[in-house]
């Protein structure tokens, strides 16, 4: 039997043209965290109302959910492989039919730069200057390291980034992010202010990476300093969703199984809050199935304005319906996106102009590490936790060792006394200070060690104590961080190298500096929640010698 002749098939151009695709950038801004609502600034929307053409580009694919565990685990398609270097196979708009799926060794970037083999992941970091919530948010110390520096210390140790860089406009946090490790791209002004985008930002430093290092970008990540708990596995996990298991966008998300509520807006209860929702409208239309007719309503609609209001003012549930309460084992799970980390397929996210686009993977996260830093409660709770949440983690909870600290400062009071003066008859001022302190004092300086005590106390004891322990003192000092930033320049020693142990708040402007701030362990609150470590013994009971023996050893 003759076979049916081929050019009789119907041919591949009678299908709709891909570029009657919308572009992306028409579809409503979803890229913004729950505090960026602005679109990108500077894309252009499409108005191409044309039928959206078949094909796996532009189908709608479901969101994808992995574990970090699954997504390190799972082995990675051989054509996922042969593409990273270039765009994937079909997941671009205006792809043509039969296109090869890898792209040319020395193919050029939308920068201009020659492709690498090496697929470069960018993990950018957006930390411009202006706060309004909390000043100089990016810079506040949680555990004693600068929230900056503590994003950029988890994406350099993550294992699939090759750079980091941090966009600002500050040089204060331009200093911070480059003594972490980070490379810096200053952020003009136009996208620096109140209303800029993440986006916009993360494309910027795109253009400013690709065209320093003339390296074009395979996957891009977008990194948020304001989640303090952020953990490189978190990194690690939304990177491999985009490299390795072929998503097109990937956030950190973590379960979520409360009930979510509104308040009442005046135009009644919602859909699906069941039959108290519908209990005032059920009584009127009694009146009418009874016969009273309009007459009942007239009668009714005095006594019952008010409740009537009162129902249209109620709360209302978003994610349930508040005529019933399940037991948490049989709701679905929600997922709760925790605007710490995203990834992005560069191309892609260049097309987007947005950070969700094409299939959206989510990476669990720990939901006991959400917490951003928007006021200045938050800031106080995320100081209160790093102790905890710090704790076994490489890096941020370890004591200093004699390879960290170059010099050891001091307060008096409350640090090498006990913080109270006994004053006698004639009103003459004593303290009581710790033998086993001096020690300590004098190991330190066996090896090596620059100390200085720096007190607000004029009382002539801090300079009797300071010239027996043969130290140099700096005491009645009003303002003690200016002092030392001082002495450190005159020393030449670098601040980050200096640790500070202090008791009060009028030790915290000098926690800022210094790189290892320490609270003994009797110490204010918001002094120990501001410290990078915390003593075990109290002051004027030998915490500076307890101090000695992490930096030298305890047998000193």
């Amino acid at each position: 039997m003759e076979q049916p002749c081929e050019v009789e098939q119907p041919c591949e151009v009678e299908q709709p043209c891909e570029v009657a695709q919308p572009c992306e950038v028409a579809q409503p801004y979803e890229g913004a965290s729950p505090r960026e609502t602005s679109p990108v600034q500077g894309v252009t929307e499409s108005h191409d109302v044309s039928p959206p053409a078949p094909g796996p580009r532009h189908e709608p694919r479901a969101t994808a959910t992995a574990t970090r565990a699954e997504v390190a685990a799972r082995p990675s398609a051989d054509s996922r492989t042969d593409a990273l270097p270039g765009p994937r196979a079909g997941a671009r708009a205006g792809s043509q039919p039969g296109a090869q799926s890898e792209s040319h060794p020395e193919s050029p970037s939308p920068s201009g730069a020659r492709m690498s083999p090496t697929p470069r992941v960018l993990a950018v970091i957006p930390a411009r200057g202006g706060s309004k919530g909390v000043a100089a948010k990016n810079l506040a110390p949680v555990a004693g390291v600068p929230l900056v520096a503590r994003a950029a210390r988890e994406c350099l140790a993550a294992r699939n980034v090759t750079d980091v860089v941090v966009s600002t406009d500050d040089p204060a946090i331009a200093e911070a992010a480059r003594s972490a490790g980070a490379e810096v791209v200053e952020r003009p002004a136009e996208i620096a202010g109140d209303l800029a985008t993440s986006e916009a930002a993360v494309l910027h430093a795109m253009d400013v990476y690709e065209e320093r290092h003339r390296k074009p970008l395979h996957t891009v990540l977008l990194v948020q300093c304001t989640s303090p708990f952020l953990v490189r596995e978190d990194v690690e996990g939304v990177a491999a969703a985009v490299i390795e298991d072929g998503a097109d966008s990937a956030l950190t998300a973590a379960p979520f199984h409360g009930f979510v509520w509104r308040e009442g807006d005046g135009t009644g209860a919602r859909a699906g809050d069941g039959a108290r929702a519908g209990d005032s409208a059920h009584a009127v239309g009694g009146g009418f199935n009874s016969g009273g007719g309009l007459a009942v309503v007239r009668d009714l609609a005095a006594g019952r304005d008010g409740r009537d209001a009162a129902v249209k003012a109620s709360a209302y549930g978003v994610n349930h319906d508040r005529s019933l309460r399940p037991r948490r084992q049989d709701r679905p799970e929600d997922l709760l996106e925790t605007g710490a980390a995203y990834a992005m397929d560069a191309m892609g996210f260049r097309e987007a102009g947005h950070r969700f686009f094409g299939r959206t993977a989510l990476v669990r996260t720990d939901p006991s590490r959400v917490l951003e830093v928007d006021d200045p409660h938050d800031l106080a709770r995320a100081r209160a936790l790093a102790p905890v949440l710090d704790a076994g983690r490489e890096g941020l909870s370890a004591l200093p060792t004699r390879e960290d600290v170059d010099a050891v400062v001091l307060d008096f009071d409350g640090t090498q006394t006990d913080d109270r003066v006994y004053v006698d008859s004639e009103g003459r001022e004593t303290v009581a200070v710790h033998r086993g302190d001096g020690l300590g004092i004098a190991a330190l300086r066996r090896a090596g060690l620059e100390v200085l005590i720096l007190s607000t106390e004029k009382n002539p004891v801090v300079a009797q104590r300071a010239a027996k322990l043969k130290l140099p003192v700096l005491h009645g000092i009003d303002r003690k961080d200016l002092a030392l930033k001082q002495w450190c320049e005159e020393q030449g020693i670098a601040p980050e190298r200096v640790l500070y142990a202090g008791n009060d708040a009028n030790d915290l402007p000098c926690f800022a500096l210094a790189g290892w701030p320490v609270a003994v362990a009797d110490a204010h609150d918001v002094v120990r929640a501001a410290a990078r470590a915390v003593t075990t013994r109290g002051g004027g009971g030998g915490a500076v010698r307890e101090i000695a023996g992490w930096l030298v050893g305890p047998t000193l």
